[in-house]
């Protein structure tokens, strides 16, 4: 399999795996079985012009991009078996990771994938456990005829997200601890990071948890081509929409492209609301105030209207 490390600002960078040549002789799983049922479910439903099916999948995709990006990254990364685990020992199943030398130092790449395996694994423990609580409290609601119980089912899929983002952190971890990874600079994702137009937008400070301390440092990239980003003390985006689209195409890897969009969105939405609290009420009031109308040209709005 592949892992890429794919810089998103200079402060955080999008997890991806690729999973390569599975064999055939594997059996599936249950897990997987009722991942690849819920997909093609989700997948009808979508293709509904109206009704409840449709209403769910609209708010359920909504959730879904609000999940944050290294929550999907870790749950892209398959769990441990005992099968994988003897084939990676073994050297029959390799691990590569793919990175832009231009942003990233070859001396961080094993640091900055453990602190991903790590970071949030005892905040998905939480969750977990919170999502069993929770589902006894949902049966009330499976007594509603025809209609099916959503937030029982809602609960089942976090449970099944945070326990595979876990399962893909351990897995990373155990590729660390064996040193079993071959950590390859790729020059095509450092051209599509090359071609990135600037300016794009920057905060002051960062918007990651990991502000201060080794673990927020491990994350800064370099100044892409010497360009003297703006808030180099804080965060600024790398990629674009745009250009997270070039990068899955320069990559050959289409499924990559959902995952870049969610993640761009969301620390772009991260950067502007960093923005806007550090810009303070006194200038959204004056925004404000530039929005509003002048005297007269309200005044000869009122007139236009009476005539």
């Amino acid at each position: 399999m592949k892992l890429y490390l794919l810089p998103i600002s200079t402060r955080r960078t999008l997890l991806y795996c690729q999973k390569l040549n599975a064999p055939t002789s594997q059996k599936q799983t249950w897990g997987d079985w009722v991942q690849s049922k819920a997909s093609r479910t989700w997948a009808d439903w979508e293709k509904k012009d109206d009704g409840w099916q449709k209403k769910v999948v609209n708010y359920g995709n909504y959730a879904f991009r609000r999940i944050p990006y290294e929550e999907w990254g870790l749950k892209s990364v398959p769990p441990l078996s005992q099968s994988r685990r003897e084939g990676e020992l073994n050297g029959s199943e390799k691990v590569e990771v793919v990175y832009p030398k231009s942003l990233l130092a070859m001396d961080k790449i094993p640091k900055i994938l453990h602190t991903l395996a790590t970071e949030r694994e005892s905040l998905h423990k939480k969750r977990l456990i919170w999502c069993f609580v929770g589902m006894p409290l949902t049966i009330p609601v499976g007594i509603i005829p025809l209609i099916p119980n959503l937030p029982f089912f809602y609960l089942c899929y976090r449970a099944w997200s945070h326990y595979r983002a876990l399962a893909g952190g351990k897995h990373i971890q155990f590729l660390l601890q064996k040193n079993l990874l071959t950590l390859t600079p790729s020059p095509v994702v450092d051209e599509v990071y090359a071609d990135q137009k600037q300016p794009l937008p920057s905060t002051p400070q960062p918007t990651t948890t990991l502000k201060a301390g080794p673990d927020g440092e491990t994350f800064k990239t370099f100044d892409p081509s010497n360009t003297k980003v703006p808030n180099p003390d804080g965060e600024t985006m790398l990629l674009s929409q745009a250009n997270g689209k070039k990068m899955t195409q320069a990559l050959d890897l289409p499924q990559l492209e959902v995952e870049l969009e969610r993640a761009i969105w969301q620390v772009e939405t991260a950067i502007k609301e960093s923005n806007k609290e550090a810009a303070g009420p006194e200038e959204g009031g004056s925004s404000s105030a530039k929005d509003a109308p002048k005297p007269d040209e309200a005044k000869s709005h009122e007139d236009k209207k009476s005539q």
